[in-house]
């Protein structure tokens, strides 16, 4: 086993999580913020307020992009598989 072959992996692996985390985190950064700003401006300060937008949002995302998500971490794991004989050459 190689160092580059390791390196390629470990980049490739952070590249596919970093690719499937983004939507998610950028949905909840947006719902927190606008609620934030709804917060500030009505002058509600409840921490848990921002709960259950997030749980809603999240939710959704995984609702229209869960099937994407599954395909692209199915796709890694499946060309990780086919390269293991490689490996023992």
């Amino acid at each position: 086993m190689s160092e580059t072959f390791v390196l390629s992996l470990a980049q490739n692996a952070l590249m596919i999580a970093l690719i499937l985390a983004g939507p998610v985190l950028i949905i909840s950064l947006i719902i927190g913020s606008l609620v934030s700003l709804i917060q500030a401006a009505t002058q509600i300060n409840e921490v848990t307020l921002t709960f259950i937008p997030k749980i809603i949002g999240i939710a959704l995302v995984f609702l229209l992009l869960g099937a994407w998500m599954l395909q692209q971490l199915v796709q890694f794991t499946v060309n990780l598989f086919q390269g293991l004989p490689n490996l023992i050459h």
